[in-house]
């Protein structure tokens, strides 16, 4: 070997060990050079998975303190055109809430990685300034302020599941995200409840329980920014998740417009039956014969959610996508037996307690697996150029406007008699129509449509 061959050979061998083995980026399981390290360390994923888990349920929470707590008020000293104030409120901040979805179909699509933290941060100042103004200006003419609160609010889920999505561990992530909309749902209540007993007036009281989760939601949302994206083993896993274009989305549309449609009038259905209980829980309780107490709020909603976090949560340990998705369409179809069964059973003396844990239950596991499994492992399967955003934007803009409509018609047709009645035949609509949405779905999807472009590994 002459010199400048040795050379070179000894110039390879120092930057081999200075660089180490440079893998390909088409072998599969290979990594980034630096991405375990960035991403896990020695064994340290578990750790920060908690972590992404803990800011992203923390952020999701607090927002829960802008919009929840005023429905723990009565309002019964206004009322509008024969119409009572507080559904005029609600529906008020349905319907920003509902324009805000159709906002995100485009914006949560589009919206760059960098740009997701200050977004956050700049929608729940909005709101909390809606607040505030609800509180300084005098009835009916503050409603509008309930309007311009649900306005931003509605695009703060999107860019909280842009944190965590195209992920191995996305389904644990994303139960943990869910939990907190199950929990802040009663939880907010019940500090909006314990104000007015503290004094607080019904129309400060909103403003007032949102100062009180500021500084938690700019720690969660502090955190989330932290969040590493996804590796080349997620990637290869999950595919990858990319902004996308008007034309990307209309070909989403195109391909699977059918199954896409019954997953969404279900999402529809449910969301609707879901809103309806949460915002007018009071008055549920109240005709279950069982008080409506902020522990009552609570209570059985923390049941709710350890349910549903359990079971789907537990779809991360399906590493085929297929059968996820599979399983993820039959934990909605149980939910729905389990929504039937609490109708049956209070026919028969079953408790107003148990009743709605049942009813929790079986609303919660469809929606929850709509939002952490079924257009996650969608996307996985296909390999198609998008992101969950889309998606769930798609099914919830359809969902709350549907709430829109069924709020219109509850005020003006049924708003002086028992909410109850109501409840109850909502409920048996929801689950009739429903299970034959699931089971057309179940149909489209299960032939080999998506069995031709399957991800190059699945561990």
């Amino acid at each position: 070997m002459n010199e400048p061959q040795f050379v070179k050979r000894l110039e390879d061998c120092v930057n081999l060990r200075r660089t180490g083995p440079q893998l390909s980026q088409k072998e599969p399981g290979a990594n980034p050079p630096d991405a375990d390290q960035t991403r896990s360390g020695n064994g340290n994923q578990s750790l920060w998975a908690a972590g992404a888990m803990l800011a992203a349920f923390g952020t999701y929470f607090c927002m829960y303190a802008f919009r929840k707590p005023f429905t723990a008020a009565q309002f019964t000293d206004v009322t509008v055109y024969g119409l009572t104030f507080k559904s005029v409120l609600v529906t008020s901040q349905v319907i920003g809430y509902s324009i805000s979805k159709f906002i995100g179909i485009k914006v949560i699509s589009e919206m760059k990685a960098s740009r997701r933290a200050q977004t956050l941060l700049g929608l729940i100042a909005i709101s909390e300034i809606a607040l505030l103004l609800f509180g300084a200006v005098p009835p009916p003419w503050n409603a509008v302020f309930m309007f311009m609160n649900g306005l931003p609010l509605g695009m703060v889920f999107g860019l909280v599941m842009g944190f965590l999505e195209g992920r191995r561990v996305t389904e644990a992530l994303s139960a943990g995200l869910c939990a907190s909309f199950i929990l802040a749902d009663g939880a907010t209540k019940s500090v909006g409840a314990w104000l007015l007993e503290m004094g607080v007036s019904e129309y400060w009281m909103p403003a007032a329980a949102g100062g009180i989760f500021t500084i938690p939601l700019i720690i969660g949302v502090t955190m989330l920014a932290r969040t590493p994206p996804p590796n080349q083993l997620d990637v290869e896993a999950r595919s990858e998740r990319v902004q996308m274009t008007r034309d990307d989305r209309w070909l989403l549309m195109r391909k699977y417009g059918f199954g896409l449609t019954m997953l969404v009038v279900m999402y529809l259905l449910v969301t609707i039956l879901r809103s309806i209980r949460a915002d007018f829980a009071t008055e549920i309780w109240i005709g279950l014969g069982e008080p409506a107490a902020p522990r009552t709020f609570t209570s059985s909603e923390i049941i709710v959610a350890l349910g549903v976090v359990a079971i789907n949560g537990s779809m991360v340990w399906v590493r085929d996508n297929k059968k996820a998705f599979n399983l993820s369409l039959l934990t909605c179809l149980a939910g729905f037996c389990l929504l039937g069964s609490a109708l049956v059973g209070r026919s028969f003396g079953l408790g107003g307690f148990a009743f709605m844990v049942m009813v929790g239950l079986g609303l919660y596991l469809p929606y929850v697996a709509m939002h952490a499994t079924i257009f996650e492992r969608l996307l996985a399967m296909t390999r198609e150029k998008g992101n969950v955003g889309f998606l769930m934007y798609l099914a919830d803009s359809t969902g709350y406007l549907g709430y829109v409509g069924c709020m219109l018609f509850k005020g003006v047709f049924n708003h002086q008699g028992q909410f109850l009645p109501f409840f109850t035949t909502a409920c048996w609509i929801t689950c009739i129509l429903s299970v034959l949405c699931i089971a057309a779905s179940m149909r489209y999807f299960g032939g080999r449509r998506l069995t031709d472009r399957q991800p190059v590994s699945s561990m």
